[in-house]
This record gives C-alpha cells, structure tokens and sequence, in this order.
C-alpha cells in the first residue's frame, strides 16, 4: 500500500484518537510502525491529545531537565530531543511515514514539520518563524511548538506537539527542550483568545501533508 501511482503523491491518512493515555498512544505507534513497514497500511498522520505527561527523549542531559513532576507520569522514550510535556489542550501529531528514496534526510523532514505549522499559524494570524539552530517553532523568541522523530528503517513516528491553549503552568515542572519554562506559549497566549480546537486542528493535517508532498485520504467527517 502506498506507493506512488501515476505521478501522484503518496497517500496519507489522517487517524484521530481523540486523548489517550501516552503510554498506549506510544504502543499504537509501534504497531502502527510494524504494520506500515509490512506494507498493510498507508502512511498515516495521527492527532491525539494526551492527558498530563512529561516525556524524557534520547539526549543525555533530559533525565537533569525533569525538575518537579509531582503527579505527572513521566515516560522515557526513544524519540530525539530533550524533555517535553503533553497535556490537554495541545495537539499532538504523529506522521508515520515510510520515507522512499530522496525523502531519507531527517533534518529535511523536521524542516517540513516547522513548515506545516508555520502555514498553519498564519492561517489563524501567527507570524510564526524559525530560530536559527533551535527546532521547533517560535514567535518573537516564545516557543509555540516542540518536535522530535524517531525512525526504524526509514519509518518515522513520534512528531509534534503545538501549544493551542495548553496551561502553560505546567511547564515550569521541567525545563521544556533544555530552556527555562518563561520561555513556552500558545496560540491563545499570542492571540489573546484561544482559536478552535478542531479548526486548528484539521489545517494542520492538511498543511502537514502539503508539506510532506503526501496526498491526504480522510473519512469526510473529519475534513
């Protein structure tokens, strides 16, 4: 499944699992993953939101950047980056995506992640940038939004995660990504009012498989 026929882009669908617990969103994805590397199912970008969770990635110095939990489950995962927290009122996506010859650049990708949000930030009136050798996405030197990828034999997972009206507060537990938790905000915090969750949502499916160069497949409920 999912190859590129007649010139088109490769399919991608859009899956929603509403919130879910990290730790079975985390098992999903390496089924998902399984499953895409067997050639059963298409690409795929899932949303999700979780419930309150601090997640430790691969960098040595994460594990030192968790400062308080206090009731937040903390997870170890194998993506890339640093420590980042998850909570309701942020949209989490997870592109699992078979890169094919020519896609196969990593730094490349994370490029097309910021990208997506981005465009998807000037839809709602964000002037939304990048910040020279930081990743992720930033306006006027606040983070907005944290990525971070994994891949086993050229199938990602993992992804990003962007702040629509996530309670800032609870990122002062962990210093987000290596920074000082001031440093994080949201779309409501820039706006002055929080956008609609859906609406938000939905354009960054449809900017995240612009950018992916994927043809978007979806149940029309969800577009």
């Amino acid at each position: 499944m999912g190859e590129n026929l007649d010139g088109l882009s490769k399919p991608v669908e859009w899956i929603k699992w509403g919130e879910l617990a990290y730790t079975c969103a985390h098992q999903c994805q390496l089924d998902r993953v399984a499953a895409r590397r067997a050639g059963r199912v298409n690409d795929a970008i899932i949303t999700v939101t979780h419930p309150h969770v601090i997640t430790v990635g691969r960098r040595k110095e994460s594990a030192g950047n968790v400062l308080a939990a206090g009731d937040v489950e903390v997870v170890e995962v194998e993506r890339g980056g640093d420590v980042t927290y998850h909570g309701p009122g942020q949209i989490v996506a997870y592109p699992i995506l078979q890169l094919v010859e020519g896609e196969r650049d990593l730094h490349a990708l994370l490029r097309n992640l910021e990208q997506a949000i981005i465009e998807t930030c000037t839809h709602f009136g964000l002037a939304a940038t990048r910040e020279p050798g930081k990743t992720g996405v930033w306006i006027q030197g606040r983070k907005l939004a944290s990525m971070g990828i994994a891949c086993r034999r050229w199938v990602t997972f993992h992804g990003i995660a962007l702040n629509v009206s996530t309670d800032l507060g609870y990122f002062h537990r962990i210093n987000p990504c290596g920074f000082d938790a001031s440093i994080m905000t949201s779309m409501k915090a820039e706006l002055g009012q929080s956008p609609n969750f859906d609406l938000v949502q939905k354009q960054l499916v449809l900017d995240l498989a612009a950018q992916l160069d994927r043809r978007l497949i979806a149940d029309p409920l969800l577009l």
